[in-house]
């Protein structure tokens, strides 16, 4: 098959699981207690598949990385991760409303194996979960302490969940949004997030990035949510990338996920880094590539991206893919450490 004829059959069966995906979120709206599913884990070793043995892409070096599947048909469609302090735990979303948490295991700093993983569907206040109001889409992450932010691109909203009191079964208030985010055409909404901590530039901000929504000069629209710094920005945007997630490094800059496809082409990744700095109301930011990958790369539809230190002082990022609940498409996990500070 050619590949413009894979990515058509591709596309179309990723349209039918949409519409399966939905119509199931809905049928799940009453089961509001997370359940525990299980989740294999089956190793990538090689993150180039011509050199299994190269190690090091651009200023980041392959830890390992993992492909996920379950039998519960709620699982995948990841769009966002977080990792608590110690590493090991996480929270992650999935676009279709659904909250996924649990403990990622490594081996020597690999990563083996998914345990103690449960789903919840986000609950909306009042009652019900949110996807029985029309709220899905759930694209963006962001943690505040015990105060979780979730970007619902289509509706153009932001819930904020207490999970400090109530864990996943907090309910979603919708936080104050600017105006101008409502101006973002139809599905190229908030698709990355990030809280900055408090003794950091734009201490107590939540930055919100567009997926594709452009200003006049063709860049990529960013807003500066609360704070003392309020106002939208701009990333300058270059070869067709379109941000689909952001992290902040531990006391240092923001990182955003980017991807790229075409029916020639196929698909890409890439990571920026972003001084954060140079974001202020009115800016136009730009920064180096950490790394870029394409169809010679294990890599799918790189959605979720996180950033951590150990206790060592290492940097380490971690990348999901949203396999939009299309069979021919792949859950997949991704290790790299940050070798250039």
């Amino acid at each position: 098959m050619s590949r413009r004829l894979r990515w058509l059959a591709l596309s179309l069966a990723g349209l039918v699981a949409l519409c399966i995906a939905i119509i199931g979120s809905f049928a799940q709206a009453e089961r509001s207690v997370p359940w525990k599913i299980a989740v294999t884990a089956q190793p990538i070793e090689a993150f180039m598949r011509s050199e299994p043995e190269l190690k090091r892409f651009g200023l980041l070096e392959f830890r390992g990385g993992l492909s996920l599947s379950s039998n519960e048909s709620h699982f995948g469609g990841i769009s966002g991760i977080r990792f608590e302090a110690d590493g090991d735990r996480f929270l992650a979303i999935t676009d279709r409303g659904f909250w996924l948490r649990g403990t990622l295991k490594s081996e020597s700093g690999r990563p083996v194996a998914m345990a103690d993983v449960e789903m919840a569907p986000m609950l909306a206040a009042g009652g019900g979960a949110i996807t029985a109001r029309g709220w899905y889409d759930t694209e963006s992450l962001a943690v505040d302490g015990g105060l979780v932010y979730v970007g619902v691109e289509r509706v153009d909203r932001i819930l904020r969940f207490d999970f400090g009191a109530s864990g996943v079964l907090a309910p979603g208030q919708p936080i104050n949004v600017p105006a101008a985010m409502r101006t973002i055409p139809k599905n190229q909404g908030i698709e990355g997030m990030v809280f900055v901590p408090k003794g950091q530039p734009l201490g107590g901000t939540l930055i919100a990035l567009s997926e594709r929504g452009l200003d006049a000069a063709g860049n990529t629209r960013g807003f500066l949510i609360g704070g003392s710094s309020r106002g939208e920005f701009a990333i300058r945007r270059a070869a067709d990338f379109d941000i689909t997630d952001a992290a902040l490094i531990p006391g240092g800059d923001l990182l955003i996920l980017e991807r790229h496809f075409s029916w020639r082409s196929g698909i890409g990744m890439r990571i920026r880094r972003i001084p954060l700095a140079a974001i202020k109301p009115g800016a136009l930011v730009d920064g180096p590539v950490l790394i870029e990958a394409g169809n010679s790369h294990q890599i799918d539809n790189m959605e979720g991206l996180a950033a951590q230190r150990t206790a060592a002082g290492e940097t380490i990022i971690t990348i999901v893919s949203d396999d939009n609940f299309n069979p021919l498409q792949r859950t997949i996990l991704l290790r790299f450490a940050l070798v250039d500070e």
